[in-house]
């Protein structure tokens, strides 16, 4: 199936691109297991023209999942695995001298890609992970004072231990919040456990995506329809008010040191409207609110240390303020 070919009538169709977007969902099934809302997250990401964060221990298929989103989307990829003497230059790219014409020649990085994976990106320095901050937050890369656009669509999907910090430079709030959502990959329940391992006594090789069956499902004219749909959903402004309202909760809770700032708003906005678009409506409710209000929101606040010595984290402070925000009728 070539999911960008122009079928009369379908090009350019919102319900068809929900359809695609939706069988995109259960192509990356067939490699992940158990992991839907990080599944959906990233699909929330496409739809807002977002960047991923994904944080669980070593084993958890953070790698895998981009890898199966990548296949099952017909886009390019690439992947930078992020180690302590990474340039930024190896990110970006840099200027080549070619002989032959006796003139430097740009020669792009992995960064001028459809969907980037960064793993480990907490393992390289600081100098380093800011490569990404024009790319991530401009969509392009200026090199020796020239800027080049990077291809729409473009999405990073990072990955980082959460664990290890030996070794590791943590991302600065500036970066952070570059991220639309922070994804947090758990442990899977056992059955999931039992499912994976049963697919791998069947033969399953994750480094063989294509012989599991995963195929690309949607493309980018199924994005651009959905977005284009997604810009349509009305929000009213009671809506509007109740993000507001939940992100101002954040600045005045006693357990944090940052808030959520204007930008963190806009993203809750905006990776509500998209779940709800996804689920089938025009409209946004504040289900969809809260839906979306721990990834969107979990990187973008920062706990006081007396708060993080009494055990509280960034996802309970965000489920109290969820809990005494009035939700409007």
């Amino acid at each position: 199936m070539d999911p960008t070919t122009d079928n009369a009538g379908n090009a350019g169709d919102p319900g068809t691109a929900r359809d695609a977007l939706e069988a995109l969902r259960a192509e990356i099934a067939k490699a992940v297991v158990g992991q839907d809302p990080a599944v959906t997250g990233l699909v929330v990401a496409l739809l807002c023209r977002g960047h991923v964060l994904l944080e669980g221990v070593p084993g958890v298929a953070k790698t895998l999942l981009v890898r199966a989103l990548a296949s099952a989307l017909d886009v390019d990829t690439k992947r930078v695995q992020f180690t302590p003497d990474l340039m930024p230059s190896d990110v970006t790219g840099s200027l080549v001298y070619d002989t032959r014409s006796a003139e430097f020649s740009f020669q792009p990085g992995p960064v001028f890609t459809n969907l980037l994976l960064a793993d480990e990106i907490n393992r390289t320095p600081p100098k380093t992970q800011s490569s990404l901050l024009e790319a991530m937050e401009e969509r392009q890369v200026t090199v020796d004072g020239t800027p080049r656009l990077l291809p729409d669509p473009f999405l990073v999907a990072a990955t980082q231990n959460p664990v290890e910090y030996e070794g590791t430079y943590p991302l600065p709030e500036a970066q952070l919040d570059r991220f639309l959502l922070k994804l947090t990959i758990p442990l899977p329940s056992r059955q999931d456990e039992i499912d994976v391992l049963t697919r791998h006594a069947e033969g399953f090789n994750p480094r063989d995506l294509h012989a599991a069956g995963v195929r690309p499902v949607a493309g980018p004219a199924d994005l651009e329809a959905a977005r284009a749909a997604v810009a349509k959903t009305t929000v009213s402004p009671e809506i509007t008010a109740y993000v507001v309202d939940i992100c101002r909760a954040s600045r005045e809770s006693p357990s944090l040191t940052l808030g959520v700032s204007p930008r963190g708003a806009t993203a809750l906005l905006a990776t509500a409207r998209a779940w709800a678009w996804l689920t089938g409506r025009d409209y946004v409710i504040p289900d969809d609110v809260k839906a979306l209000a721990l990834p969107t929101l979990r990187h973008r606040v920062q706990l006081r240390p007396e708060a993080e010595m009494e055990g509280v984290t960034a996802d309970s402070v965000i489920n109290a303020i969820l809990a005494h925000v009035p939700v409007p009728r």
